[in-house]
């Protein structure tokens, strides 16, 4: 039974999200408007948190995947009473304010995902429901439900037009994750217009056809509808899209049209909009009673709280060693090993790599992840578990089907979940794909692992469709990003040594397809500092330096040995991350690549830009590559002993007579 106290405390939604937006004379007040009524009738009935614990494990998750709302979400946040206070409203899309303009995890209490491009939230929300299904068959025990929540999501129409949330709804309907609920907010208008203009779907026989429960409330103010339709979604056994029809902006004068999507209302509109819900408060002021009852909501939800906190006492008790593996998602990696003779024979990295991973889950339960469609060629896969599914949902690998934007994202849900460690992982060319999801687990500083394998052009006969070019260069380029290029088996071994200790930021390993030899000289212990002299010159002066990544190590090794046939003393650095080695001290990085040393050159199967912050010239490739023997085509792109000594020669007049 919905009363007035309900309906005012939807309007003061309305209201203080307007504010915000005239204030900051920015943002996006439709949204916020139009899907306050199904934003209270998720939060005050059925949304379980705390707001005096923001982080509790078994909260139920929200995703705000139309971030644009993100007025909304705060205002939903400060009347619960978590940590924004009104101050921090009236600082909406300010320089330094816990209130910007799309919703970031980490900074403001209460967020559970940064969201802002569209579509990725729905896949984020995916990932958060696969990790509440996974943990639940792991962790819990009969009594004993301390992983028991859901995931909601609301979206918009731009969420549904973004490739990815088509990827998103088919890996979560083939889950059957019956507890992600999403709310749709239908209200037929886009930035440049109608609906219309663009799009023409019928959305209920798209969910449908993904496995999903559909359910419509043609009234988006119909609170006793909205509150009906999410206690349905909750006994379902597939995840279940409410569109809800609503009109954008509804009670300003421009409502139904693109104008209120993203602008200030201005003062004339919002005076009619106060005029149109009676509402006499002056802007940010919220009447008493209004915060007495979420007060009251809040309470009933703290309730839960504590009950679950009492039983979560007792299961600690009773079960102390199956929770403890799930504490945090960091892996311990300290007693990884390449004891096995095998080890000695030459190996592609993706090979030493899945070698190594069969020992990192062995000894971290917590681990697990998956590919797209690519175990057999990215050889992910872990071999004491099975596939994840609806059936399954305590094995640990995850078929995503060839989605790769769609996986990342999942992965980053889960990764944001918590209590576990999520991976994902295809061909080093398709992390184009993906790249908008690493750069936002890059700003969420999420421990998320990105595995990219056939890194070059060494693929060969799959053709320059298939042979990365320019995303190690690109990936680079992204703040927050660890990009780790391993040599061999020894440094892959180093590679996930790190991967352990690293907590905030995404990972992203890059591995061959081609064999590669075990090197005497590499360390797995250096893989931590990013680069580091492999085989230094035979003299205290050297004529240059050549600095490889993965592959192209051994060959460095080899033109060293051709170059000092011609008196000239070179030194090898392997540089298995830039991002790594450019965060050590100043000292490191001068005594590993002297100043004095002009001559510096790179090694990388890509474009020259990659290694350009650390080598004074790069052999590279700034073209595409070709099809044909992987060798002849590695040799054709000038990757032999003899053109690299000629280079190195070369470069080496060029600065004597500068």
């Amino acid at each position: 039974m919905f009363t007035k106290k309900d309906i005012d405390a939807v309007n003061a939604i309305r209201f203080l999200s307007a504010d915000m937006i005239e204030k900051a004379q920015s943002g996006h007040p439709g949204l916020p408007i139009d899907a306050a009524p199904m934003a209270y009738t998720l939060w005050e009935k059925f949304l379980q948190f705390n707001p005096q614990d923001p982080k509790w494990i078994n909260r139920d998750r929200f995703v705000l995947s139309a971030g644009h709302g993100s007025a909304m979400l705060y205002s939903l946040l400060h009347l619960n009473g978590f940590d924004l206070p009104l101050t921090e409203l009236k600082k909406f899309r300010k320089l330094g304010s816990r209130t910007p303009g799309h919703p970031e995890y980490g900074m403001t209490a209460g967020v559970d995902a940064t969201t802002g491009p569209l579509g990725q939230g729905l896949g984020m929300a995916v990932g958060m429901a696969m990790a509440e299904r996974h943990l639940a068959a792991l962790v819990n025990r009969p009594g004993y439900p301390v992983f028991n929540h859901f995931t909601y999501a609301l979206v918009g129409d731009g969420d549904l037009m973004e490739g990815v949330s088509q990827e998103a709804i088919n890996i979560a309907g083939q889950k059957q994750l019956n507890k992600l609920i999403v709310l749709y907010d239908s209200n037929d208008v886009s930035l440049d217009g109608p609906l219309s203009l663009s799009t023409n779907e019928n959305v209920a026989q798209r969910f449908k056809a993904a496995n999903w429960n559909y359910q419509k409330v043609t009234d988006g103010n119909d609170l006793a509808g909205l509150q009906q339709a999410l206690q349905q979604a909750q006994t379902s056994d597939r995840p279940t899209l409410i569109e809800v029809k609503t009109i954008i902006g509804y009670g300003t004068p421009e409502s139904g049209t693109n104008k209120v999507h993203g602008n200030a209302l201005g003062k004339a509109n919002l005076a009619a909009m106060r005029q149109f819900y009676h509402w006499q408060a002056a802007p940010f002021e919220i009447a008493p009673e209004i915060y007495q009852h979420y007060q009251e909501q809040v309470a009933k939800k703290q309730t839960a709280y504590q009950a679950w906190q009492t039983m979560f006492q007792e299961y600690q008790t009773e079960f102390p060693e199956v929770y403890r593996q799930f504490q945090d998602a960091r892996l311990d990696t300290t007693k990884l090993n390449l004891d096995d003779p095998a080890w000695q024979e030459p190996m592609a990295t993706r090979t030493s790599n899945s070698k190594i991973m069969q020992q990192v889950a062995d000894q971290n339960v917590q681990l697990w992840g998956g590919s797209a469609d690519l175990y057999s060629s990215n050889n992910t896969h872990l071999d004491d578990s099975k596939a994840f599914d609806a059936l399954h949902p305590e094995q640990r690998n995850v078929y995503f089907g060839v989605r790769e934007f769609g996986m990342a994202t999942a992965v980053n849900g889960i990764n944001l979940h918590g209590n576990t460690r999520a991976f994902g992982s295809t061909f080093f060319v398709f992390s184009d794909y993906l790249k908008a999801a690493i750069r936002l687990a890059a700003i969420q500083q999420i421990p998320a692992v990105y595995i990219f394998t056939h890194d070059s052009i060494a693929v060969g006969e799959d053709g320059p469709t298939h042979e990365p070019i320019e995303q190690l260069a690109g990936l680079r380029s992204i703040p927050n990003v660890t990009v780790i290029r391993p040599a061999d088996a020894h440094e892959v071994l180093g590679a996930w040594q790190k991967i352990g200790q690293i907590t905030d930021q995404p990972t992203v390993l890059v591995l061959t397809r081609q064999k590669v030899p075990l090197l005497a000289q590499t360390q797995t212990d250096k893989v931590a500092f990013g680069g580091y002299t492999l085989s230094p010159a035979a003299t205290a002066n050297p004529d240059g330096i050549l600095v490889a990544t993965g592959s192209e190590v051994a060959l460095a090794l080899q033109a060293q040995q051709k170059l000092a046939q011609e008196k000239l003393n070179v030194a090898v650095v392997s540089m298995p991350s830039v991002e790594l080695f450019q965060a050590q001290s100043s000292d490191y990085q001068a005594q590993v690549l002297p100043p004095n040393v002009k001559v510096k050159i790179g090694l990388e199967m890509g474009s020259r830009n990659g290694l350009a912050t650390v080598a004074s010239a790069v052999i590279g490739i700034d073209h595409f590559g070709a099809s044909g023997n992987g060798t002849e085509v590695v040799q054709q792109a000038g990757f032999t002993v003899d053109n690299i000594a000629e280079q190195f020669k070369a470069k080496l007049a060029e600065a004597e007579v500068k």
